[in-house]
């Protein structure tokens, strides 16, 4: 269900701090007819000139990153470090857009053809729909608005409803940096206004970050209108430590990574396998880093940090051993301790779930294959990653996670260059990299005869 309003609550103290009403269906409308009007043009412009707009986007981003990591925080609870951090991300994914797009976009001729010239073209394809989620309140935009501008295709974005001043901010951005009225769109809409959004002809295709079911529902929405759609749908990421010559470092990565974000990150190593002859000591190392935490960050909401203490409740109702942490405050904020468990069993629901929040899950195993098959018994595919000290044993059980991300001694490899996105029930399409630019584009191919 939609909330009433799009609604900024502090989740360190639970107060409701600012209110905005939903969209009327005329500026809905609006929104459409300026994204289909704007495209007739924006397509057109030169793809170097588009690329001096999205180059001034990027300055943009790092020039306001102070502004923007205090409005994560409020909004959402990112520690204001990792605000920035993120907004420096987006500058860096608006440069690479910027300066590798016409490249990336350039004419692709078939060299074996023979008879005439060839080529397969990259092509903008229209107005598209981006349906964002909270945790990246700027860096989720930032991957989708990026090649898409880049591309000549125009964007309506629709934020979540926990971070309408994310949603505004980056909206100025683009109109402070030249993106002509209408080919950047910020819509406080609805759940019936997005289907209608979806089904209206002028939409070409949608984006959506979220939940399964919200993927559910875009993909069959998109699907009943011929709409292409890319789906990010989270994630539950092994990480497998199969032996070490250095466990503190290994163990510090794991931690740290878990942490990011308060645990409120897609492809974060939720399930931690480690081999039993290292297990003890890795738990052990976590726990001493969990209750030496004198303080954390809160989640993005309080109903989100309820359902992750009763995730983890459930598991130690089960059997399950929390070492550290796990305690939910008394409320109306949305701290939860950082937490260390293991014992997790099938019979769980934090075994096939996502863990979203600081819960860093160990599992023991005894033997190569019996990490890889733990690791790929999930419906998700997101992303994994294998440490070692031997790279070529990592390497080969990499190779047989059923992922769309592998990683050999590091949590993740990142960078506005690597592809990102997952299969299986992680959703499907790439964002970033050469790869962000070939999914909303039309490949059509140009043929001139001798």
């Amino acid at each position: 269900m939609s909330s009433p309003t799009y609604q900024v609550t502090d989740p360190s103290t639970g107060e409701v701090v600012e209110t905005f009403d939903h969209a009327t269906d005329a500026e809905i409308e609006g929104a459409l007819a300026a994204s289909a009007s704007a495209y007739a043009s924006w397509k057109d412009v030169p793809i170097a000139e588009r690329a001096a707009v999205v180059k001034k986007i990027a300055a943009l981003f790092a020039e306001r990153a102070d502004e923007l990591a205090a409005i994560a925080q409020t909004e959402m609870g990112k520690p204001v470090p990792e605000g920035v951090e993120e907004a420096e991300f987006c500058q860096s994914i608006f440069d690479y857009f910027a300066d590798e797009g016409p490249t990336l976009a350039a004419d692709q001729p078939i060299k074996t053809f023979s008879g005439g010239k060839a080529v397969v073209q990259k092509l903008p394809i229209g107005p598209l729909l981006g349906i964002m989620p909270w945790n990246f309140p700027f860096y989720q935009i930032a991957r989708f608005a990026a090649p898409n501008l880049m591309l000549g295709n125009t964007i309506i974005l629709k934020h979540a409803e926990s971070v309408p001043r994310s949603a505004l901010a980056v909206e100025q951005i683009m109109k402070d940096a030249g993106v002509p009225a209408g080919a950047y769109v910020n819509v406080f809409a609805n759940h019936d206004q997005i289907a209608t959004m979806i089904a209206d002809r002028r939409v070409a295709g949608v984006s959506l970050t979220g939940s399964e079911r919200a993927g559910a529902v875009v993909a069959s929405l998109a699907g009943q209108n011929l709409k292409k759609c890319v789906l990010e749908l989270g994630g539950s990421d092994p990480m497998i430590v199969l032996d070490s010559d250095d466990l503190d470092s290994v163990a510090d990565d794991a931690w740290d990574f878990r942490m990011y974000n308060t645990g409120q990150a897609c492809n974060s190593n939720k399930r931690m396998i480690v081999m039993d002859d290292l297990f003890d000591d890795f738990v052990g190392k976590l726990t001493q880093k969990a209750l030496s935490l004198d303080s954390f960050a809160p989640l993005s909401s309080r109903r989100a940090a309820e359902t992750l203490a009763e995730q983890v409740q459930d598991a130690v109702d089960k059997g399950a051993t929390l070492h550290a942490g796990g305690q939910l405050s008394d409320g109306p904020d949305a701290h939860y301790a950082p937490a260390v468990l293991t014992g997790v069993t099938k019979d769980m629901r934090a075994y096939a779930e996502e863990l979203f929040g600081p819960v860093a899950v160990v599992y023991k195993v005894g033997s190569d294959e019996e990490a890889l098959a733990l690791a790929n018994d999930t419906t998700y595919g997101l992303g994994g990653s294998v440490f070692s000290a031997d790279p070529s044993r990592a390497e080969k059980i990499a190779q047989r996670l059923e992922v769309g991300m592998a990683n050999v001694n590091s949590t993740a490899g990142e960078g506005a260059e690597i592809p990102f996105g997952g299969v299986k029930r992680s959703g499907f399409g790439r964002e970033l990299g050469p790869l962000g630019m070939d999914e909303f584009v039309n490949k059509r191919m140009f043929y001139v005869a001798d």
